[in-house]
């Protein structure tokens, strides 16, 4: 069952937009340039970066292209059944590139652990024990 106000119909719609946003997202790098001079006359060097991928900035980019798509990630009211195999794949697509980005140090390890709940923790639990009496009793 489907609901009735949805704007992608069928999982190829909503495919070929996270196609287009990927597309965006190349485009887009050029408005973050990265400014280098190298070589011994200090030659100036431009690269764009690569832009992480991210639901919400896919999300934005329907949004202001298509409509809100929120919905087909969460399910809402099971309307959306059709759509849990792209929505999971592309969730996933998003962290693979956040984790191999981050171990090739194109994005910051740090933040890209905490996203995806990958940091190291450490749990140190100390035991102390207050004397009954002070050092003079």
């Amino acid at each position: 069952m489907a609901h009735p106000t949805r704007i992608f119909k069928e999982p190829e719609e909503l495919e070929k937009a996270w196609g287009d946003y990927k597309d965006w997202l190349k485009e887009e790098s050029v408005n973050w340039p990265k400014v280098q001079y190298v070589g011994k006359d200090g030659e100036k060097k431009i690269d764009y970066p690569i832009l992480p991928m991210s639901q919400d900035g896919f999300e934005i980019y329907c949004y202001d292209n298509q409509g809100c798509v929120e919905q087909y990630f969460k399910n809402q009211g099971g309307y959306y059944d059709d759509f849990i195999p792209l929505c999971s794949r592309i969730r996933k697509e998003i962290r693979v590139q956040h984790i191999i980005g981050g171990q090739l140090n194109y994005f910051n390890a740090s933040i890209t652990q905490r996203l995806h709940g990958l940091a190291d923790k450490s749990e140190i639990t100390e035991n102390r024990e207050q004397p009954l009496f002070g050092k003079n009793n």
